[in-house]
Formats: structure tokens, C-alpha cells, sequence
């Protein structure tokens, strides 16, 4: 069968180098009892690496015209279930049995927002392992008062600590990306009490980024400017410190203080 191509629009690189298949399967830690949601599986490379390792795959692809290709290499697998859509539409708390894990060459375009859905959104997985842009790993674990860290780095620290990272050669995709990749992968922890609150918060204080963190809060209506200067100084801050300069703790103690 000819294999398709992959599509730029929809920030295809399939994954073609099996060399790097025991490098994701050592960060993720697969186990035969793992349920594992992959999202976008191109060519069905790691999907029939999973297959063979763990007790069940979701694999979500939303480009149609990778089904003969993916069907007729995953047929031997009766434990892998093939759903086609958006995986930033689908329900994917629904699915059954749920992932534990989430195990994927994310595509580029929507990386940031799904592992960012999945913290609250998919409570039952405890792992990610995922190959992502070197710039978007990078910024999921950067340190405050860097130009990296943001809304995304707080919010993934908060809710899971790095286990794991290798960079990634651009030869084991086709078509060769543009920039470079890196596998990133993390634990969960447990979750802030009303961390949907948080979020909210902690995506206000980074929307004016080069404003005062209490103009921050105040312009995306979230809590009076002299009010949130208050709770800077009740967590020990200056009033007049900035988004960039809190640690992913201390958002989490100020959001109780604006409370």
C-alpha cells in the first residue's frame, strides 16, 4: 500500500524511526495493565508498539485518510480502538476503559492545548509521555523570571512533576520538521483544591505580561487592583511584582488569599 502524505496543515510528522519506540516506552513506563490514549498516530508506528505492551490503546486521529493505512496495520490488534475526529472536540473522558496514560507524537498545532485540557480534564491519567516541539517542552517546566515560563509551565508544574526528557533528532519524522522536537515526560500529583479557579487565575496574571500582576488580575476582572496587591503582600510579595516572578506554589496561596 502507498502510504499517504502527511498533511502541513494539520502539523503532520509521522513518526518513521522505530529506534526511538524503546525511548518512549522506558519514560512512559509501559505496563500490560496500562490503558493508553495516543493522539494522532499517523502511520500506526507507535500505536502497534503500544498494541503489543499494554492492555488497551485509544488511538485519536482526525485526518480520515490515514484509516485503510492505520486498519490494515492494526488489524492483528484487537486491543486497539480507532477513533477519528478532533481531539480537542471529542469526549475524551468518556472513553472506556479510561487512559491511565497518554502516550503520543502530539502534532505540533494543538500540543499546548491538549496536555493542558488533559490535567483536569482526564483525571484518571497518571502519565504523560509525549514528543512535542523542543520550545513547548522546554516551556512546560521552565523556571519563574525566565522568558519561557508562563500560564502553561505553572499549570503543568502544579499539576505533575518531570520524570523524564530526551531531545529528538528531526530524521526520525517524515516530512523532516522545521524545528526541533523533544520527548518530555511527567507524573501526575495531586491536583490544587479548585484548581479550575487557579487556571483561571493563573491565565489572567500572564495575559499583560509586561503589566504589574495586580493590573493583571484587575484587567482580565478576576479582582481589584488594591485588592490584589493586598494578597501579594499577605503571601510575602511585593504589590508591585509581576506574573513572571511567582512560583507555581505561590499562585496557588494566592488565589486562596484573594479568596
Amino acid at each position: 500500500m502507498r502510504l499517504p502524505a502527511a498533511k502541513k496543515e494539520l502539523g503532520q510528522h509521522f513518526l518513521v524511526d522505530e529506534n526511538l519506540l524503546g525511548v518512549i516506552g522506558r519514560l512512559a513506563e509501559l505496563a500490560p495493565e496500562d490503558v493508553v490514549l495516543e493522539v494522532g498516530p499517523g502511520l500506526g508506528v507507535l500505536t502497534t508498539y503500544l498494541a503489543e505492551r499494554v492492555a488497551h490503546v485509544h488511538a485519536v486521529e482526525l485526518d480520515r485518510s490515514l484509516e485503510p493505512t492505520l486498519a490494515e496495520r492494526l488489524e492483528p490488534h484487537t486491543n486497539v480502538d480507532l477513533h477519528f475526529g478532533d481531539a480537542l472536540r471529542l469526549d475524551l473522558a468518556s472513553l472506556d476503559p479510561a487512559p491511565t496514560k497518554l502516550v503520543a507524537n502530539l502534532p505540533y498545532n494543538i500540543a499546548t492545548p491538549l496536555v493542558m485540557e488533559s490535567l483536569d480534564g482526564l483525571p484518571a491519567v497518571g502519565l504523560w509521555c509525549v514528543m512535542i516541539q523542543r520550545e513547548v517542552a522546554d516551556r512546560f517546566f521552565a523556571e519563574p523570571s525566565t522568558k519561557a515560563y508562563g500560564a502553561v509551565s505553572v499549570l503543568v508544574q502544579l499539576a505533575a512533576e518531570r520524570t523524564g526528557f530526551h531531545p529528538v533528532s528531526r530524521t526520525v519524522f517524515r516530512p523532516r520538521p522545521n524545528v526541533d522536537s523533544a520527548l518530555v515526560a511527567f507524573r501526575r500529583r495531586a491536583l490544587p483544591a479548585e484548581f479550575t479557579h487557579v487556571k483561571e487565575m493563573v491565565v489572567g496574571a500572564f495575559a499583560h505580561r509586561r503589566k504589574r500582576l495586580a493590573n493583571s488580575l484587575e484587567l482580565a476582572g478576576l479582582a481589584p487592583r488594591d485588592h490584589a496587591a493586598s494578597a501579594l503582600e499577605a503571601i510575602g510579595r511585593d504589590p508591585g511584582a509581576r506574573a513572571e516572578e511567582l512560583t507555581p506554589p505561590e499562585f496557588v496561596a494566592l488565589a486562596v488569599a484573594l479568596r
